[in-house]
């Protein structure tokens, strides 16, 4: 698509601590894609679908808090693996209430396959939807349904 032509908006894709080590980490459970990856991969299907897909990845809640807020007035929608914020922050899940846009909520493995403590989502209460355990393309299945959902 030529750059600029056909273009619907934006997408925030935003992602949690410890992501940015995704090929090292565990990956017996996280596999050995880096999140360099997924972000090429995910922008040329946000692309081919006329939306830019705004990828971000933080280990500070304030700043993932921060984008968020952001979201509300540039993004059409948001697609987010908070990481082990899931499990832990209220203030994401504060957050999320005000983005008043589509949320899709992430992850690469399947939470509740593994320890109980990660079963908790404070973002599944927000999101429109959940996809979970599909390594990679739980991120482009994210941008095909938020391509979806956007129309």
């Amino acid at each position: 698509m030529a750059a600029g032509k056909n273009r619907k908006g934006k997408i925030y894709v935003l992602n949690g601590p410890n992501l940015n080590l995704l090929g090292l980490r565990q990956p017996e459970i996280y596999g050995h894609t880096t999140l360099e990856q997924i972000r090429e991969a995910v922008c040329q299907s946000a692309e081919r679908q006329g939306w830019i897909a705004e990828f971000r990845q933080t280990n500070h809640e304030g700043e993932l808090v921060g984008w968020l807020q952001e979201s509300r007035e540039r993004a059409a929608g948001v697609i987010l693996n908070a990481a082990a914020y899931t499990h832990t922050s209220v203030a994401i899940h504060d957050a999320l209430h005000l983005v008043g846009k589509p949320i899709i909520e992430i992850h690469l493995s399947n939470p509740h396959a593994r320890e109980p403590f990660r079963h908790h989502s404070y973002v599944s209460s927000v999101a429109k939807g959940v996809i979970a355990g599909f390594g990679m393309n739980s991120y482009l299945l994210a941008v095909d349904a938020m391509a979806y959902i956007l129309g």
